[in-house]
């Protein structure tokens, strides 16, 4: 069985909740419209990512309990659709940036960004803490991940071993992030044999520039849709999650063969999980 998956390279606007949510669902309506059944927003998406303290962001983070998150679900129901959007969450005292998978039966599930670099709203979050996780939207198995966490390689292997079909990557990459945005969702997938979809913003918030190169990558590392402008618009791909459980490459049956799950030699990574000062 195959997937439509779309994401949504939009501009977004610091501190506007209401004007966000309402673009977010018409760009949901216009993916629906080309059959898509997964929608990924950017980063902070509902919020806006660029804010000077916490204070600041404070009023602009809500719970899975929102007005804004009960419309969405209600617009998931009416499109038959999922989609994962990124926000600012709030916990008792604590600030958290994460993205939420909606569907027609409301949440599946919320991940809170692990990796936090100097940068924006996450001077200010609090990291999150959570095993990483995968969500079985119903023949696909996806895992989320946000910006700055597709930088290390360990996030990527983890869902990938939890049996993912599809890493999403919603982010804010800025001018200065070109690297990033070129090379990391290419190798993530291909390193993991899962298919893989970066999800960047554009337009400028508070003097940072934001650079889109949203990308679509199959299992091999090969690009199935890219945008390379820093304007708005939609990425669209068909998948197949089939592909990305069989883990085992052949180039020349008996002769060429790589699966790099099964080459994996884990009694050799200890290393891995100790804090080492660099």
């Amino acid at each position: 069985m195959s997937w439509k998956i779309a994401a949504i390279q939009m501009d977004c606007q610091i501190g506007d909740i209401d004007d966000n949510l309402r673009r977010i669902k018409l760009h949901m309506e216009l993916a629906a419209e080309e059959d898509a059944k997964l929608i990924v927003f950017p980063e902070c998406a509902l919020s806006g990512y660029c804010y000077q303290s916490k204070e600041h962001a404070w009023p602009n983070a809500m719970d899975l309990k929102s007005e804004a998150m009960a419309e969405l679900i209600e617009h998931c129901e009416e499109l038959d659709v999922h989609v994962v959007v990124g926000f600012l969450e709030r916990e008792g005292n604590d600030l958290y940036n994460s993205a939420v998978c909606l569907g027609p039966d409301g949440v599946v599930g919320c991940y809170r960004k692990t990796h936090l670099p100097f940068l924006g709203v996450d001077r200010f979050v609090t990291p999150g803490n959570r095993p990483y996780e995968v969500y079985d939207l119903g023949g696909l198995k996806i895992g989320i991940l946000i910006c700055f966490d597709g930088s290390f390689p360990e996030p990527c292997r983890v869902l990938s071993l939890l049996g993912a079909d599809l890493i999403v990557l919603p982010t804010n990459w800025p001018e200065g992030a070109w690297g990033s945005a070129a090379h990391i969702p290419a190798m993530r997938a291909l390193e993991n044999h899962v298919y893989f979809l970066s999800c960047n913003r554009v337009g400028i918030e508070n003097m940072f520039r934001f650079i889109g190169q949203s990308r679509i990558i199959d299992w091999t590392g090969e690009d199935l849709d890219y945008l390379d402008s820093p304007e708005e618009g939609m990425l669209l791909a068909e998948i197949h999650p089939d592909l990305a459980r069989d883990k085992t490459t052949v180039f020349v049956p008996g002769e060429y063969e790589v699966n790099r799950m099964a080459g994996r030699r884990p009694e050799l990574y200890g290393p891995l999980l100790e804090t080492i000062r660099i």
